[in-house]
């Protein structure tokens, strides 16, 4: 496969399909001439040098890779046959035997990017069918590099858990986010201000983890043993549960992504 790829993408008027085909627009995985992309209802009005079209088929019939990108409740397995061509699954739950059996391709990738794509920050672990080559390997870890960091997992329990801890995006953040708000405007302070505060500590904290190799847990050691009012904090968080919380959590996000794959 050459420096550039023709990618399709079902669902690609959505906004995990939108996202990806501006990703590897951007890295120049792709050029636009070279997506084609699904749609349900009405032809977006963008990327005008790419094919749109509400046959999925005709997707997979115009592409080397095709990026299945559909709601799991959304998938059947009549929606296209894609012997002959690397499958990429973005749904949440499906299991490779399930797309293998479906559609009609050994070589199939489950992979799980998460919101973060949008602005190209998603952490995307992906799992490779036994046929998958090298190539194929090289093309996926393309792919969702553009839409930011990758891995590639040893077994769908991996990606099962990941689901719940990566596959969540922003949305863990955004909920400790939200308690820290609500706190803060009980307390007086303006939700302007408020809103201010958490999104720069937020985006602060985000920044010095991705410069600095430290451990999290190091970190969070570092400001206990300083005794200060951080410490405080954390330990008053941590006497009210917030560890189990969020065990608790992850594992419900567990159960609830193999109980997905089980339906399939």
């Amino acid at each position: 496969m050459g420096a550039t790829a023709r990618i399709g993408i079902i669902g690609g008027a959505g906004w995990l399909g939108t996202s990806i085909a501006d990703s590897v627009l951007a890295a120049g995985v792709a050029a636009e001439q070279d997506l084609t992309l699904s749609y349900r209802s009405s032809r977006p009005d963008r990327l005008p040098h790419a094919h749109w079209t509400s046959d999925n088929q005709q997707v997979v019939d115009r592409s080397d890779v095709v990026i299945l990108s559909v709601r799991p409740q959304d998938w059947s397995p009549g929606l296209f046959d894609a012997k002959g061509k690397l499958l990429i699954s973005v749904m949440a739950g499906i299991r490779l035997s399930a797309l293998v059996s479906a559609h009609g391709s050994e070589r199939v990738v489950r992979a799980l990017p998460n919101a973060a794509a949008e602005v190209q920050h998603s952490y995307t672990p992906w799992l490779p069918s036994p046929s998958v080559n090298a190539d194929d390997r090289t093309i996926v870890s393309r792919i969702f590099a553009a839409c930011g960091d990758e891995d590639e997992v040893q077994s769908e329990s991996d990606l099962d858990y990941l689901t719940g801890l990566t596959g969540t995006g922003p949305a863990y953040p955004a909920l400790l986010a939200a308690a820290m708000m609500k706190d803060a405007i009980a307390h007086g302070l303006s939700p302007a201000i408020a809103q201010r505060a958490v999104v720069a500590t937020m985006i602060g904290a985000g920044h010095l983890f991705e410069r600095k190799p430290d451990c999290p847990g190091d970190i969070v050691g570092r400001f206990v043993d300083y005794r200060g009012v951080t410490a405080a904090g954390i330990e008053q968080m941590r006497a009210a549960g917030f560890d189990t919380a969020v065990a608790k959590g992850l594992a419900a996000a567990l159960r609830k992504s193999v109980s997905m794959g089980d339906a399939s």
